[in-house]
């Protein structure tokens, strides 16, 4: 927890003060997916400066939010995991990678995405209330899975043996998601190849949903 407070005896306030340094709610999301260790931690968040990781995780263990753990031998490694009171903060990660998925755009040169971010990226965009599937998602070397089953959603890293639809991404998947390109323009853009029919990746466009970009207010 920061030393600074902003003399709000508010929730939204408190909040912030725990978890609202840089870095925090990043180190957060990629806890939501499975503990880890410091190495992966550095390696999902590669500009993190590695004193501000240090100073970070024992923030949010001071705050009760993260907790170390030793796994049993043979590894011994030490792991970070969320407690019971970081865990709630699933659906505040969701909601808001639900909202800023809006405002993605196009990918910058200089970001990355890494297996944490595409299975969080499926968990916030999930419809729910849809038929049953079971996908694979491939983006270069990255490959998470998806199994859908109406309002439940499983979502990890790895590939997925006899998915439903197998669909390799080229590029950022949010024309597709949002509307802006129909599955037959996705394909045709080159945005996407599949070993499924249009019918099958419009699905997982429904399954997945990002709402557009609002237009400025005049």
């Amino acid at each position: 927890m920061t030393t600074k407070t902003y003399g709000q005896y508010c929730g939204v306030a408190r909040a912030l003060e725990l978890v609202g340094e840089r870095w925090a709610l990043l180190i957060i999301r990629d806890l939501l997916v499975g503990p880890k260790r410091y190495t992966d931690l550095r390696a999902g968040l590669p500009k993190i400066p590695t004193n501000v990781l240090a100073t970070r995780l024992k923030e949010l263990e001071r705050a009760g939010i993260v907790v170390r753990r030793i796994q049993p031998r043979p590894s011994g490694a030490i792991v970070y995991e969320l407690t019971e009171y970081g865990a709630d903060l699933d659906e505040v990660v969701l909601a808001m990678g639900r909202w800023g998925a809006r405002s993605l755009g196009e990918l910058r040169p200089d970001e990355i995405i890494t297996p944490d971010i595409l299975v969080m990226a499926l968990r916030s965009t999930f419809q729910p209330g849809n038929r049953k599937a079971k996908y694979e998602l491939r983006f270069g070397e990255i490959v998470v899975h998806a199994v859908v089953d109406g309002d439940s959603l499983e979502v990890a890293p790895g590939p997925l043996p006899k998915a439903d639809l197998v669909v390799e991404a080229f590029a950022p998947l949010s024309p597709l998601l949002s509307g802006e390109l129909d599955a037959k323009q996705a394909l045709a853009n080159g945005i996407v190849r599949t070993d499924g029919s249009i019918a099958a990746l419009t699905r997982f466009a429904t399954h997945f949903h990002i709402a557009p970009h609002p237009a400025p207010e005049r």
